[in-house]
């Protein structure tokens, strides 16, 4: 059922955006049917209104912001809601009441089910924060179970693919996030139930979340790699591969399907998608001979990120045109497929050439002074840089040499292993995107580094990093970085979120790389979930290699 149109007199949501004074919501207490796309039916819709509106509230908590979505099989619908303890905007999941047989049950398994996710934590979906039952002071008469979780920023996957479906490349890095979280999940015996397209939301920074809990009591592994094999159809045609009544809801055309009722692959559908992407989807959604399938999450990501790394193999070279619809921030785009947004781009990039011509002049003053003060023709205004009493060495606040393998630190420290990690470009141009995982992996053998660059930062841009988030805040004791790139010059910074821009994030120390090996010490520093690797210099060779990036929280 289509949401309604916002009006502009409607009150402004927390966000900024408009929300309708009051949405009816799906009443699932009645056995009335709602047609879907395919002629056939759903049971248990009906279009009377029910008692939820936007500045209700739930649990004498929660103030309703408006619906986002429903999932007609299990009856729930999906609301964006503001906490006003805690000042921040919630995504909740509503069980309704229906006339169903054994809908109580159901209910209760799901609650029980999501009971399970108090300890699991993953950027590719929205952390559970609070389950209720009905019975609970504040929870509608109605209503059998709630669900809370973090509200995630960003688009629906509707609104994702309106304009047109992004590039091959970007829609597997979008869903990217969300495999690693199946597989995580799956691996510590959960379900996420991504098979249903209001379920996920796309963020600011283009990566695919589950943002509402609650799937189907029925929901197995295998359910949530059709999801993923869906969600990547989806982000390859715009158009939904399995439910037709999900689609409707979604606001999403279903996806064409061939004489045998099996959606025809993405790459028929939109000429220029790659063979391996098509393939991919088709394999997960399960509509292939069987040798050809794919079975579960962590088969997905492997794909994933081997069709990543043989994209970043090519990196230089501009991408096969596959008709997918350009974004702001890529950097190749084939002639018409500027986003509408294109000639704001330009002006911005046309002062940020301003800019860097204006930086280059001064840099080249810079130098003629310093060239002529050694002829003798200027008087030297630079003292020489001195620390500890001597010239040259390493930069004031580097941790002394580190202990060797298999030797305790110092303070007894425990390694604290990242939850995710990711290149931090604010060009838009990630450096080995598909490699960055190698940084944080205990391997030293195994590295990321950048690209190899003409000129040194800041010609082409001001530097790139690495994003290392914790599924927690921690206190962090020191940082250990192994890189043979000496003379890389290393900032240390925090963040607030993964993908915050670079003037949020707070510097906390930094180095210089000297012999392979640099200890950081961050004992002086707050506990923090997000820790940027923010590389400012790079080695002679103009390229940084990171081996290895260990860090040890405080125990004390």
């Amino acid at each position: 059922m289509p949401l309604p149109d916002f009006d502009s007199d409607d009150p402004p949501a927390a966000n900024g955006t408009r929300l309708p004074a009051e949405v009816p919501v799906t009443s699932l207490a009645s056995p009335v049917t709602a047609e879907t796309t395919n002629g056939s039916s759903a049971p248990g819709l009906s279009t009377s209104p029910a008692r939820l509106a936007v500045g209700g509230m739930i649990a004498g908590r929660y103030r309703l912001l408006g619906q986002v979505g429903a999932d007609a099989s299990v009856h729930a619908v999906f609301w964006q809601a503001r906490d006003i303890v805690l000042a921040r905007d919630v995504g909740l999941t509503l069980l309704r009441e229906s006339s169903e047989p054994g809908q109580t049950d159901q209910a209760a398994e799901m609650i029980n089910m999501a009971l399970r996710w108090g300890r699991f934590e993953h950027l590719g979906c929205a952390r559970l924060l609070d389950v209720m039952q009905r019975g609970r002071g504040g929870v509608p008469d109605d209503v059998l179970g709630v669900a809370v979780t973090e509200w995630v920023e960003g688009r629906s996957l509707a609104d994702t693919v309106a304009a047109g479906p992004p590039a091959t490349g970007r829609a597997l890095r979008m869903l990217d996030p969300l495999a690693r979280c199946a597989d995580a999940a799956h691996a510590q015996g959960l379900v996420l139930g991504c098979a249903h397209p209001q379920r996920i939301r796309i963020t600011p920074e283009g990566q695919a979340r589950l943002a509402f809990a609650l799937p189907p009591p029925s929901t197995t592994p295998v359910d949530d790699v059709r999801g993923l094999g869906a969600l990547l159809y989806t982000l390859l045609t715009g158009r939904w591969p399995l439910s037709g009544t999900d689609a409707e809801l979604a606001g999403l055309p279903a996806a064409p399907r061939d004489v045998q009722d099996v959606a025809v692959p993405p790459g028929i559908v939109r000429p220029g998608v790659s063979l391996e992407a098509s393939a991919l989807a088709v394999g997960a959604l399960g509509s292939c001979p069987a040798p050809e399938q794919v079975h579960t999450a962590t088969a997905v990501h492997q794909a994933i990120e081997d069709l990543l790394d043989a994209e970043d193999e090519v990196a230089l070279l501009p991408p096969p045109n596959d008709g997918g619809t350009a974004f702001p921030d890529e950097v190749w785009r084939a002639p018409g497929s500027e986003p509408e947004d294109e000639p704001e781009r330009k002006r911005k990039v046309s002062i940020g050439m301003a800019c860097l011509g204006a930086g280059l002049l001064i840099a080249a003053v810079y130098v003629l002074i310093q060239v002529g003060s050694v002829l003798g023709v200027l008087p030297s205004s630079t003292p020489a840089i001195v620390v500890d009493g001597a010239p040259g060495g390493t930069a004031q606040g580097a941790a002394p040499p580190p202990a060797g393998p298999g030797e305790a630190g110092p303070g007894g420290e425990a390694v604290a292993h990242p939850a995710s990690v990711r290149v931090f470009d604010p060009t838009g141009d990630p450096d080995n995107p598909g490699r960055v995982a190698r940084a944080v992996d205990g391997d030293p053998n195994s590295s990321w580094s950048t690209y190899q660059y003409r000129n040194p930062f800041p010609v082409l841009k001001p530097g790139v990093g690495i994003m290392v988030s914790f599924a927690t805040p921690v206190q962090l004791a020191r940082l250990t970085i192994v890189s043979p790139s000496s003379g890389s010059r290393i900032e240390i910074r925090s963040a607030p979120t993964p993908d915050a821009a670079f003037t949020q994030t707070i510097p906390i120390t930094d180095t210089t790389m000297v012999g392979g090996r640099a200890v950081v010490s961050l004992s002086g520093s707050q506990p923090v979930q997000n820790v940027l690797i923010w590389i400012t210099k790079l080695s002679p060779a103009n390229i940084t290699e990171i081996s290895e990036l260990r860090f040890e929280r405080a125990t004390g």
